[in-house]
């Protein structure tokens, strides 16, 4: 049963930083990458469909991302579609395909950005702390002997104290990456 339990936390911690690495991959550091455009829906023929499976992203220069559609009659909904996600980027539309420069970041952005991302690893870790809460309540409910159920509390702090480490690790890197011009 313990073991069960000690699983199910893991698995549940992992799924924490998981989700964690792909919110900090949103944050831009001033250069291009596709994954800004993940949460991007484009209304196609009047369903919301996913932009990444209408179009091809390729990155040709640092700062630029160049999409180009499979049907090219839905450039303007895709452009619209980036415009309307408000992500600060413009996209720019020549009748074939469309650009998004990636501005240069200020000083002050940076500073912003890395904000967002101290923000995004303290809900990692309240995310652990509630795992860590309910794995302890399950401990509990499941009248282990006294020793086996401290002994289990240990093991739950150590994972705990070890994911915490490593969104410490992932919000450090992100902070370097975010600073350096």
């Amino acid at each position: 049963m313990e073991t069960e339990i000690l699983n199910e936390l893991e698995t549940n911690l992992k799924a924490s930083i998981e989700s964690l690495e792909g919110r900090l991959k949103k944050i831009s550091a001033g250069r291009a990458n596709p994954a800004i455009l993940d949460g991007v829906m484009v209304d196609y023929y009047g369903s919301p469909t996913p932009l990444k499976s209408l179009v091809t992203i390729s990155i040709p220069e640092a700062r630029q991302l160049m999409l180009k559609p499979f049907d090219k009659s839905s450039l303007s909904a895709i452009e619209k579609a980036i415009f309307e996600a408000d992500l600060g980027y413009t996209p720019n539309n020549d009748g074939e395909c469309i650009r998004i420069i990636i501005p240069p970041l200020t000083e002050d952005r940076r500073k912003d950005l890395v904000k967002q991302a101290k923000a995004i690893c303290e809900d990692s870790k309240v995310s652990i702390r509630n795992n860590r809460h309910e794995c302890l309540e399950m401990l509990e409910a499941a009248d282990l002997p006294e020793d086996v159920e401290k002994r289990s509390e240990d093991r739950v702090q150590e994972f705990v104290n070890k994911y915490n480490k490593i969104v410490e690790e992932k919000l450090e890197e992100k902070t370097k990456d975010l600073m350096t011009l």
